[in-house]
């Protein structure tokens, strides 16, 4: 590591992280005209965005940074695999890392891992049916498209908010700072499907201001210290669809995927580093 990127780890650490990331959502929630639009143009030219994709192309069409970075693509754009064995992948990003959750345990970086209880809120029961199954983090940039989909149909059993730190999720980070995703603050959500219980976890970041899920809304924030827990009956049973919307980041991040052991066998395509495009084949049931 050299001597900047320590610095860069150091710093975070001293950083007033929760007052920094909600000073920001505010800056990004404010209707400023054309401060806004210059804003969103810096911001596409600094990370290369293609706004082609974008349904609303003009920059000046989104009237905060928020509609900006949460934009909706255009329609038909992302297909769905449609065979029926085949999970899709649920964003836009690239992958950290994936593979077998092995004693409890789930690869962070070389050399890092961190327990399956701990990402799910510290619940041993909730983590017990993962035990041998399967993982995928993926990592989005700046770039990506923030909205969050489903790999397969699942109706929602429960949702937790966890509270923590808020470091940066870059592959910096995730190589140096022990146990990130499961110290960061994140939203823990878990579906019931044809394949056994599945988690969809949403991880904050520095200055990611708000996570959203398709059901409850904003999630976080507020801060605080204490776990929230949303259990969610027979009578309250919300199913959604394989590609269908679950969530969305403002201002970006990471989900972690989890699945039981023996349910499916990631595609071929994917590994370390390998680019994901939300739709396209993710695993294949077993």
């Amino acid at each position: 590591m050299t001597l900047l990127d320590s610095l860069k780890i150091a710093g975070q650490y001293c950083l007033p992280q929760h007052l920094l990331t909600r000073l920001v959502g505010k800056l990004a929630a404010a209707e400023a005209g054309l401060v806004t639009t210059w804003l969103i143009r810096q911001f596409i030219a600094r990370f290369g965005i293609d706004m082609s994709e974008a349904r609303f192309e003009d920059p000046a069409h989104y009237r905060t940074f928020n509609d900006f970075f949460t934009r909706e693509l255009k329609a038909g754009l992302r297909p769905i695999v449609e065979e029926s064995q085949v999970l899709a992948l649920p964003v836009d990003g690239a992958v950290s890392q994936l593979g077998t959750i092995h004693e409890g345990r789930i690869v962070q970086a070389k050399g890092h891992d961190f327990s399956a209880r701990e990402l799910l809120g510290g619940d041993s029961t909730l983590a017990a049916p993962f035990q041998g199954g399967q993982f995928a983090t993926i990592y989005l940039s700046p770039k990506d498209y923030h909205r969050i989909h489903m790999p397969l149909e699942g109706t929602l059993e429960t949702m937790i908010h966890v509270p923590g730190d808020l470091f940066s999720v870059n592959p910096l980070t995730a190589s140096h700072v022990p146990n990130l995703f499961a110290r960061n603050e994140r939203v823990v959500c878990l579906f019931r499907t044809e394949l056994g219980p599945m988690a969809l976890v949403l991880v904050g970041a520095t200055i990611v201001a708000s996570i959203e899920t398709a059901w409850a809304g904003t999630v976080t924030p507020p801060v605080g210290k204490q776990i929230r827990r949303w259990d969610y009956s027979a009578e309250q049973a919300i199913t959604l669809q394989k590609g269908q919307e679950m969530g969305l980041f403002k201002l970006g991040s990471t989900v972690v995927c989890l699945f039981p052991p023996d349910s499916i066998t990631f595609a071929d395509t994917l590994q370390p580093g390998a680019e994901t495009r939300m739709g396209a084949p993710f695993a294949t049931r077993r």
